[in-house]
C-alpha cells in the first residue's frame, strides 16, 4: 500500500491525488471531516502548500469538498470516488484483504 501510495504522488494530478488521500482518511477514521491544515496535506502529497489549495479549491468549485482554514468536509463522495485515481481503489482492495486476513493469521498464534 505504501507503494502504491509513492507511485500515485509520483504519477498522477494534485486534485486525483487529494481525492485518494480524503477518500483513504475518511475509509480509515469513519469520518467525512477532517481538521488539517494545507502544511499537513501538502507533506502528505509531495507538493507544495499552494497546490493543495489550487487542487482543494477547484474540488470544492465542484461541490465535492467544503474546504476552509483547517478542515476539509467531503461533501460528495460518489463524484469524489470519480475524481480520484485508480490508485484509491487499488489501495482500499489491499487493506479490505488485509483486514479480511487478519483474524486467521491471529488464530494461527
Amino acid at each position: 500500500m505504501i507503494s502504491q501510495s509513492v507511485a500515485c504522488n509520483s504519477h498522477h494530478q494534485i486534485g486525483q491525488r487529494l481525492a485518494r488521500l480524503l477518500l483513504t482518511m475518511s475509509d480509515y477514521a469513519g469520518l467525512h471531516e477532517f481538521l488539517m491544515v494545507q502544511e499537513s496535506i501538502a507533506g502528505l502529497l509531495g507538493v507544495r502548500r499552494v497546490g493543495v489549495t489550487e487542487a482543494a479549491l477547484e474540488l470544492q468549485a465542484d461541490a465535492l469538498i467544503r474546504y476552509r482554514r483547517g478542515g476539509i468536509r467531503i461533501l460528495d463522495r460518489p463524484r469524489l470516488l470519480k475524481r480520484s485515481c485508480e490508485c484509491y481503489r487499488f489501495i482500499r482492495q489491499q487493506y479490505k484483504q488485509l483486514l479480511d486476513e487478519l483474524p486467521r493469521l491471529l488464530s494461527r498464534k
